[in-house]
């Protein structure tokens, strides 16, 4: 059969070939009926329109790429996924690759995203505080680890914490633990500091000091078990009665190490962790955690990056509101 061109798809419309590109770039002047129309003969003639000949013409590539420090990372995963899918809503293409938390090759990847014409980058930065030198008319947004002078969006890390923080205390406790991350992490520092600043609420109650209950570690299910090892290794008495930590990955860990040690999970000790991925949902008992709006991120960021949303104003960036989502591993502390 012959190659279906833009021609067929303008004379079965009754268009012309210009209201044809218009829809297919999303112009704004297309009536919604009309966009609807086209769309239709767009789908039953199986039209697939040449992207470098498009790229050509209007020196528009549809393409956006994406730097990430860690694809097995669950939620930069979901990032990229959900950044996928918002741009193809827009007629766009990701193009991903990873930085594996360096910034010389971060450098590297975004001169090969560049090379490749892509129209903007999403970029999560890699955690050795460095300055990002984007080529001239490029657009980039930071992402989740944001930078000084730079335009980004990110989850609320600071009043996430505090949130999960208070719904521990208003179930109760009193001694809760907290497995922060790395301190050269930007989202782990505004973490901590939304749970030292939500533990000020009890100060003078007479309860264990804050800071003692603090075990530092990496985002990760190992880290996140040596950690739980370490807050809980002490008497009963003196032992956290919840623990609070940075990822959902770290919590996961952190319910390895109490049933290692024989302390139930929520009966004896209550479990939070941070992000919401998807496999907070397959635990058994399920975890409680405090979810980041990671779709909701990335569709900014891509809206962004096409003009259809004002770019956030340097140090002013956009912070997304996180929830609760509610699982099986919190409740009431029962008496020492």
């Amino acid at each position: 059969m012959p190659k279906v061109g833009i021609r067929d798809v303008a004379r079965l419309a009754c268009v012309s070939t210009g209201t044809v590109s218009r829809v297919l770039n999303d112009h704004p002047s297309v009536t919604d009926e009309l966009r609807a129309r086209v769309r239709g003969i767009i789908e039953e003639l199986d039209y697939l329109p040449d992207p470098s000949a498009r790229s050509m013409r209007s020196k528009v590539s549809r393409l956006i790429g994406i730097v990430i420090p860690d694809l097995t990372n669950p939620f930069f995963s979901e990032l990229v996924q959900s950044a996928e899918q918002a741009a193809a809503d827009h007629g766009y293409n990701i193009i991903v690759m990873t930085s594996f938390d360096d910034a010389s090759k971060e450098a590297d990847r975004i001169g090969q995203l560049t090379s490749r014409k892509v129209d903007g980058i999403i970029l999560v930065p890699s955690n050795d505080f460095h300055t990002i030198k984007p080529p001239k008319g490029l657009p980039i947004i930071v992402v989740d680890r944001l930078m000084p002078r730079y335009s980004g969006i990110a989850a609320d890390h600071r009043n996430g914490v505090r949130l999960g923080v208070e719904h521990l205390l208003k179930l109760g406790h009193r001694r809760i633990g907290f497995i922060s991350g790395p301190k050269d992490s930007v989202p782990a520092n505004d973490r901590l500091k939304g749970y030292l600043g939500a533990m000020e609420q009890i100060k003078g109650e007479g309860q264990t000091d804050g800071p003692s209950l603090i075990a530092e570690a990496g985002f990760d299910y190992e880290s996140g078990r040596v950690a739980g090892n370490y807050l809980l290794a002490r008497a009963r008495n003196e032992r956290p009665t919840a623990i609070f930590a940075s990822s959902d990955q770290q919590a996961i860990g952190c319910m390895r190490a109490a049933h290692d040690l024989g302390i139930p999970v929520p009966a004896a000790l209550s479990i939070m962790g941070f992000d919401g991925i998807p496999l907070s949902n397959m635990t058994t008992p399920r975890l409680t955690t405090v979810k980041q709006p990671i779709q909701r991120i990335a569709a900014v960021a891509v809206a962004i990056l096409l003009n259809k949303q004002p770019v956030p104003d340097l140090d002013q960036p956009i912070l997304l509101a996180c929830e609760i989502s509610d699982g099986e591993t919190t409740s009431a502390p029962q008496p020492d």
